[in-house]
């Protein structure tokens, strides 16, 4: 299915370049702004795929101003469109995590994989928030994938650590006694208690919140958050 495309940009040449650009290329163009009220209200309006926002903005606030707000509601992917390069600017931009940046004067394969670049890491941002099962205080996991995420950033995890966050993630809050993390976890071997105050230490040193509790002599469990 064909992607709805929203263009800001205050530059009417440009605009329409930009237009017939996408329509070329083959996606649907569903409207066009040149300052920050009237790109707010028609966004919302079309609730587009994927936005071209140009950062510059005269006479109005910027489009960097226009991700902020429309970041507080919506999660549509943007790409920048600038022709200024300093780096206050840049770093400006880059804040808002944009799904793609594009100098300007720009070509139309550059614009094209630019897009694909963005529709894609926008479809698997909502892929993965899909699948994401809220612990607390910020952190977020896959169980399909099994990754541990905080906010949208991904935290690498050893063997052993993923399968006992695994584990207490699936209990959804219930003891797991320490026969059955030995059994899944060390695949049956004896299970000593410093290995397991190890393998807790190390994944407790990559959360900045404690959320497992350990029940001495008897199991573990995952303190569940709403926070």
């Amino acid at each position: 299915m064909s992607k709805h495309i929203y263009i800001v940009e205050d530059e009417a040449i440009v605009a329409l370049e930009i237009k017939r650009a996408i329509i070329k290329l083959g996606y649907i163009f569903v409207g066009m702004a040149s300052n920050y009220d009237d790109a707010l209200k028609g966004i919302k309006e079309t609730s587009p795929d994927l936005i071209l926002m140009d950062i510059t903005l005269n006479y109005s606030k910027s489009g960097i101003e226009i991700a902020k707000e429309l970041q507080k509601t919506a999660l549509i992917p943007i790409i920048f469109l600038t022709s200024i390069t300093d780096e206050s600017t840049m770093h400006a931009a880059i804040a808002t995590e944009p799904s793609g940046y594009l100098l300007k004067p720009f070509r139309r394969e550059e614009l094209q994989s630019t897009i694909l670049l963005g529709l894609y890491k926008s479809s698997q941002q909502v892929l993965i928030q899909k699948e994401l099962f809220p612990l607390g205080y910020g952190y977020y996991y896959n169980i399909d994938e099994k990754l541990l995420f905080y906010g949208e950033k991904y935290i690498s995890l050893g063997k052993k650590e993923t399968k006992l966050l695994h584990i207490l993630v699936q209990a959804n809050g219930k003891v797991v006694s320490f026969n059955i993390l030995e059994e899944i976890i060390w695949e049956g071997s004896t299970l000593s208690e410093s290995a397991f105050r190890t393998l807790l230490y190390r994944l407790n040193l990559k959360l900045d919140y404690k959320l497992i509790e350990s029940l001495p002599s008897y199991g573990c469990r995952l303190l569940l958050s709403n926070t």
